[in-house]
């Protein structure tokens, strides 16, 4: 920790209050210097510009975001907790809706990691899933897919409340991306059986790992699983 660590952390938690106070989402930077007691040269100083606290802000909503995933228990039942993982996400949303859209609202110019983060904690919830058998896709297009409707059924969530109450609409939205990435009884009858396989011991080696090889021969194994299970292979 450096000297300006908790003046950094003041003045991010600063302006996520003024974020969530505010009817407009915005954010005025002298409000937060204020707020802390500093001038404006010390919060350029410390985030270069106003866009550097926001994505400050971001990735500070990031690790609440992550906190809050690692509250949820783990159990056996991959499938089960990726259900729970997309609830837990429609909750974080609501209790902090102008923090999300922060976090979730495409900016061209912004560098915070939040999004990227979030994606990878959902990854790894998929690559359970695989190892599992349960998943048809590769892990990370899987997320792509699961995050981009969990984000835009939240954030219409958070624009028309009226709207978008129903706790239903959520989960017709979560069953019908779900049931294309994971599988079922008969979707595993049909299945490439190498493909599937591969995705499968994919998942295993990343979340087990072997003594059996070498660090190089498994690197080795990954990546020609990586080419079975890659789209468009052959």
């Amino acid at each position: 920790m450096t000297d300006t660590d908790p003046l950094r952390a003041a003045m991010i938690e600063a302006a996520e209050r003024q974020l969530a106070s505010s009817s407009d989402h915005e954010v005025a930077t002298r409000a937060v210097c204020e707020a802390v007691g500093v001038s404006q040269p010390v919060l350029y100083r410390l985030f270069g510009d106003k866009r550097g606290l926001l994505d400050a802000v971001a990735d500070h909503g990031y690790e609440r975001y992550a906190a809050l995933k690692a509250s949820q228990e783990q159990t056996g039942d991959p499938v089960a907790d990726l259900h729970v993982g997309w609830d837990g996400h429609m909750a974080f949303a609501k209790a902090n809706p102008a923090l999300y859209q922060l976090m979730f609202t495409p900016r061209p110019w912004s560098h915070s990691t939040a999004r990227d983060r979030v994606m990878d904690l959902l990854v790894a919830a998929l690559t359970r899933c695989a190892a599992a058998g349960a998943l048809k896709a590769e892990p990370r297009i899987a997320a792509q897919l699961i995050l981009s409707a969990n984000v835009g059924t939240a954030l219409d969530h958070i624009a028309r409340p009226a709207l978008f109450d129903d706790p239903a609409l959520s989960h017709h939205m979560r069953d019908a991306v779900f049931s294309h990435v994971l599988t079922t009884t008969t979707a595993q009858k049909d299945a490439d059986p190498l493909y599937t396989a591969a995705l499968r011991l994919h998942a295993q080696l990343e979340i087990i790992g072997t003594e059996a090889l070498e660090p190089a021969e498994t690197a080795l194994l990954q990546r020609w699983l990586e080419r079975i299970t890659q789209p468009g292979r052959g």
